[in-house]
């Protein structure tokens, strides 16, 4: 019986991606899989992205297992994360003066470094590995990582074709090639940066199935729907929350976008709670990003153990992998139950750039979206927030687009949030006013996706928060249900304005 192993612990996404419908066996944290040492009963084994090294999720037992695995001559496949682990070592340090070094496991000689990329590419193929052979082809997939500069000696793999870098344009419209894959020597570990490496190039899962010699594929095929049963019956990764069966399924699903007045509002944190709380209610949870960054939906991802999907980034012109009309035609026709857009930056920033759509309130507004307007306190204080959100609300309005409820993020005192509410409701037409407390935490290190994330730490965090402090089920009866209307062009975008 052929046997692959994926390996599930805090801080992973084995959710994220199918994996070429691969993996057989859950592989926890002591490195065994139905009680016995995970080298001794797999043929092969897959690491999937995640938090894996900020968080230092692999323990000493399952490290051990990777290397005798690797050893044996068994293959290993590592991606994002799994690939870092796989290397040398990983500066985590993007924001910090000096490097902030972690250790990886040695087995292909290459080092990472910051570089931020979040494209969905091409990738030139290097014949190094059983894994690519007869790959004649450019491989496809996506990258969304934040330590993504790869240096080394290993036997190079992949390039990926990427358009930015680090939030800019690469050559004016152009593309770099970055070194996005390698392997050891001896060419049975493999670490990429690609996700859905395995999902969109077959010949690799060929290749991965011949050099274990797998007999019964239809029998792997079946084990992984069992695999796939298990990683959808918990909400996040070992928190023991059951996911239950979801009573009067929705024909279609409804969706609603949590935009803001800025960033740093909590709009991640604020959808990762959302998609948690929802998920531990049985529904199916569709998380988007207006823009090309995903990796801000990634914590709600890891709680509901979706798939980023190739809609998951919303095009704001040339930015992001596909446009408003074919993903909501693409979610109608879908077994999502809710879709959770998050909104970027401000709802208006880009608002006046001629290509259209370029802000968050343009895809709304292409559709009728519902949203909760949410700004955090944290700088202005309780009551500029409050005066601002009056201001977008009811710009908001005059653009036709449904603002169910404005939220206040980080409050600090409750007498002063209970003093604007009045003058919220007075001066728009909302109705329902929010609040989330500040975060009371000693160490708030993990929290920040834009420095350091733990997606454990901070998912469990969110969605505690959120379950604590709103109403779920008031929020599920604001979603609707959409249908692509048209992209407002620039000159009627303008006259709204006035």
């Amino acid at each position: 019986m052929t046997r692959i192993g994926l390996v599930y612990v805090s801080g992973a996404v084995p959710g994220f991606e199918d994996f070429g419908n691969l993996p057989t066996d859950i592989v926890k944290e002591n490195g065994l899989v139905d009680g016995l040492k995970a080298s001794d009963e797999l043929d092969a084994l897959i690491i999937p992205g995640g938090t894996l090294i900020e968080s230092n999720d692999i323990n000493m037992d399952l490290n051990n297992e990777i290397k005798k695995i690797a050893r044996d001559g068994k293959p290993i496949v590592g991606i994002c994360a799994g690939f870092q682990l796989l290397s040398n070592q990983i500066d985590i340090g993007r924001k910090s003066p000096v490097p902030i070094i972690k250790e990886g496991l040695g087995l292909i000689d290459v080092n990472f470094s910051p570089l931020i990329t979040s494209d969905r590419v091409k990738a030139k193929v290097f014949d190094n590995s059983f894994l690519v052979k007869d790959q004649t082809e450019d491989v496809t997939g996506f990258h969304t990582h934040t330590y993504g500069k790869v240096e080394g000696n290993a036997k190079p793999l992949f390039y990926s074709q990427v358009q930015r870098m680090n939030y800019g344009d690469t050559n004016k419209g152009g593309e770099y090639n970055i070194f996005s894959g390698a392997c050891n020597d001896d060419g049975n570990v493999i670490g990429t940066m690609i996700h859905g490496i395995l999902d969109e190039n077959p010949v690799l899962v060929k290749n991965l199935l011949e050099q274990i010699d797998a007999k019964n594929i239809d029998d792997i095929y079946s084990r992984n729907n069992n695999v796939k049963k298990i990683l959808q019956s918990e909400v996040g990764i070992n928190t023991n929350i059951k996911v239950p069966k979801l009573e009067n399924k929705p024909k279609k699903p409804k969706y609603i976008m949590i935009g803001s007045n800025g960033s740093d509002s909590g709009k991640t944190f604020i959808v990762t709670g959302l998609a948690g709380a929802l998920r531990r209610k049985g529904y199916k949870v569709a998380l988007l990003k207006v823009g090309p960054d995903v990796r801000d939906i990634i914590p709600g991802l890891y709680l509901t153990k979706g798939k980023m999907e190739e809609y998951s980034s919303i095009k704001i012109g040339h930015l992001g992998w596909s446009d408003i009309k074919s993903t909501i035609s693409k979610l109608n026709t879908s077994d999502y139950d809710i879709v959770l857009i998050e909104g970027v930056m401000s709802v208006f920033t880009g608002l006046l750039n001629e290509k259209v759509p370029f802000s968050a309130a343009e895809i709304a507004m292409s559709s009728k979206i519902p949203m909760i307007l949410a700004s955090g306190v944290n700088k202005g204080g309780i009551e500029s927030a409050a005066v601002d959100l009056v201001s977008h609300a009811n710009m908001l309005e005059k653009f036709g687009i449904p603002v169910e409820a404005i939220l206040l993020n980080k409050v600090y005192n409750d007498d002063i949030f209970n003093e604007v509410v009045p003058y919220i409701k007075n001066n728009t037409n909302v109705d329902t006013v929010l609040k989330l407390p500040k975060l009371r935490s000693g160490d708030m290190r993990g929290f920040i996706p834009e420095v350091e994330i733990r997606y454990e730490l901070f998912a469990t965090h969110s969605m505690e928060l959120i379950e604590n402090n709103l109403d779920i089920d008031k929020i599920i009866n604001m979603a609707r249900e959409v249908e692509f209307e048209k992209i407002y062009p620039f000159d009627e975008i303008k006259s709204k304005m006035i």
